[in-house]
């Protein structure tokens, strides 16, 4: 029997714009070419999860216009169950401008339908579905008091946690002792422990104080080089297949989505992370955040 993951967080429509470099403060420049996919950090993880067999459940909100339609449907389509996603009235789908330059990303997200997911919108019936699941995936581009609301439930109910702590920003305490399994990159757990690090000496002693502080796993990805977390106080870095990058912009991701997969199953933490890390390595051999995220056939 399949292993229940709900997903709380975000569904935008990703307009990735492709071009040889971004334009300065006031300056014109031609792209090369714009597409549109469906996205959002929370859609990613739950399509993530759908394509490594899990059986999960989206909780989130889009608008009524062809980009909410759009997004449902590839929601549909990746067999992840979308009964629990609002479709708002006189509010647009969120988005999510992508700058594709050489490999690499940089985005600006505009929330639009997801910050209507207040914590009043989490009903009685998504609480009861939070009980009955085992773990609960959640990130942050949908209102912080939501992610704490449901974290809360999930903590109530014993129901296994995970926080992807992206966009970057500084959290308080109270939420962060209910996450089980906390996700940063080095830019967001350098913002999240208010101290920068150079060497993996530096890493490893900020992540044993983080964790000794708020009792949860941390673990810490590292772009190409893989992902950091420790072992009876030892930092182990589990390194990244070598593959030919396409587009890294559902990387973080499938990997959080892999992870919550993992933690279904019961792996061990090393198995789960290589589990994840090796899943991310195959999302970014493809164009596209959705259309990059490997099935379970494509891992052998």
């Amino acid at each position: 029997m399949k292993k229940r993951i709900v997903v709380v967080g975000s569904l935008n429509m990703d307009i990735i714009i492709s071009t040889d470099r971004l334009p300065k403060i006031g300056e014109t420049i031609l792209g090369n070419e714009v597409n549109y996919l469906p996205g959002g950090k929370g859609a990613n993880q739950a399509v993530s999860i759908a394509r490594l067999g899990g059986d999960v459940t989206m909780i989130g909100a889009v608008g009524q216009d062809e980009f909410g339609k759009s997004l449902l449907e590839q929601m549909d389509q990746n067999q992840v169950n979308t009964a629990f996603i609002d479709q708002v009235e006189d509010v647009k789908t969120g988005i999510a401008d992508i700058f594709h330059v050489n490999h690499d990303n940089c985005i600006v997200v505009v929330p639009g339908a997801n910050f209507t997911l207040t914590p009043e919108k989490i009903t009685p019936e998504m609480e009861q579905l939070i009980a009955q699941s085992d773990v609960l995936l959640t990130q942050l581009e949908i209102p912080l008091e939501t992610v704490q609301k449901v974290l809360e439930i999930a903590n109530k109910h014993n129901v296994k946690t995970i926080l992807n702590p992206a966009p970057a920003q500084t959290l308080p305490a109270e939420l962060l002792h209910l996450v089980d399994y906390l996700t940063p990159n080095e830019t967001e757990f350098a913002l999240l422990a208010e101290h920068t690090f150079t060497t993996n000496d530096e890493l490893a002693k900020l992540m044993e104080e983080w964790e000794a502080t708020y009792n949860q796993t941390l673990i810490v990805t590292l772009g190409e080089q893989g992902s950091a977390y420790l072992k009876e106080s030892k930092l182990v870095i589990t390194p990244a297949e070598k593959v030919e990058v396409v587009d890294t912009t559902g990387a973080g991701d499938s990997f959080n989505g892999a992870l919550a997969v993992g933690i279904a199953e019961e792996k061990s933490l090393p198995e789960m992370i290589a589990f994840a890390t090796k899943v991310a390595a195959r999302a970014v051999t493809k164009f596209g955040a959705q259309d990059g995220m490997p099935h379970v056939a494509d891992l052998d």
